[in-house]
């Protein structure tokens, strides 16, 4: 048998999701900000989970490890940092969970342990939109000490593969339908062998022959009789010719 298309589509959005949201939680760039008072005018400060790191528009330039005590205090980094981890860890089990359900070498698939696998990865995909989201929505109300405050790729990354995961942990989600469709078949089935429906009754053949028969008979009305008496009676009343009877023929001597 061949694996259902919903696995196919589930087993490739998966790790794709999971790569661009470890790319996401380990990049510096959250968040970019520009226009540093004090600082070169083409100094580039990217921030991220885990470090923060300088780059020179002019040199092409960067250097990493960069300390800012405020900016990892934030309440937002710590729980985007939990986050981020759970997703990335939930996201592999998920995936090993699926994969055991699909099987592409046997016969069938296990429709129940594909579906468990596909409700893994969708919440893998939900604890990873929502601290992007939460982010980008206070990313601004973070300690900076510049204004100039832009979206760095790695909340871009980390939307579009939480979207993946959703999308398809969603779609494999739908083998537990299957499996719960099949249930109710097989107690359909039972109820209807333990109490089957009454016989139908059958006409007898010798009552349709009968009724055939029946219908051959002809029939004659009142009316066909009177006709069939009044012609009968024009037939005997026709006068006979008594004279040409009565006069013999040379062929009778």
């Amino acid at each position: 048998m061949r694996t259902p298309g919903i696995f196919i589509f589930g087993m490739v959005l998966a790790p794709c999701g999971w790569l661009l949201e470890l790319v996401s939680t380990v990049a510096p760039a959250w968040r970019t900000i520009n226009n540093i008072p004090g600082q070169p005018i083409d100094l580039v400060l990217q921030q991220g989970l885990w470090d923060i790191c300088k780059t020179f528009a002019s040199s092409q330039n960067i250097i990493c490890n960069q300390q800012d005590t405020q900016y990892f205090s934030a309440q937002i980094i710590q729980i985007a940092r939990g986050l981020m981890l759970a997703s990335l860890i939930l996201n592999v089990i998920a995936i090993g969970v699926a994969s055991a359900g699909v099987r592409c070498w046997s016969d069938n698939p296990h429709w129940t342990v594909a579906g468990v696998g596909g409700v893994l990865i969708f919440i893998s995909g939900v604890l990873t939109i929502i601290p992007v989201a939460w982010y980008t929505h206070i990313m601004t109300s973070i300690f900076s000490t510049s204004t100039d405050i832009r979206v760095g790729y790695c909340l871009v990354l980390g939307f579009i593969g939480g979207c993946m995961e959703v999308l398809g942990g969603l779609v494999m989600s739908i083998g537990l339908c299957r499996r719960c469709d099949g249930r109710k078949s097989r107690t359909d089935a039972v109820k209807f062998a333990r109490y089957p429906s009454p016989p139908h009754r059958v006409t007898s053949l010798s009552v349709i022959s009968a009724s055939s028969a029946a219908s051959s008979v002809p029939y004659y009305s009142k009316q066909s009789e009177m006709d069939f008496t009044r012609a009968k009676t024009q037939r005997d009343s026709r006068p006979v010719n008594t004279a040409n009877k009565a006069r013999p023929y040379d062929s009778d001597l």
